[in-house]
């Protein structure tokens, strides 16, 4: 089989510009500085939130400080400051 497309190697050991590593670097580092959830995909908790109202679900997915709560009602994306643990 022919393929249509073949990649350009040239482009293959492009150089770096200085100015772009270091903002890579600064936002590796900015995401490691930044709010942690103490909570682990699969944990019980009550979500608690004015706009959301009151759900208690199973944490599905999480980026940064939100997190993606899965109830009966449907999912729901609560900021990780607004969930408890089950008693």
């Amino acid at each position: 089989m022919v393929k249509a497309h073949v990649p350009d190697l040239a482009s293959m050991g492009r150089p770096v510009r200085l100015s772009s590593l270091i903002i890579s670097i600064r936002d590796r580092i900015l995401v490691t500085l930044g709010p942690k959830c103490p909570y682990r995909v699969g944990d019980a908790v009550v979500g608690d939130d004015p706009y959301n109202g009151r759900h208690e679900g199973i944490v599905m997915t999480r980026r940064g400080s939100s997190v993606e709560l899965g109830t009966a009602a449907g999912v729901f994306f609560y900021d990780h400051r607004h969930l408890r643990r089950l008693d």
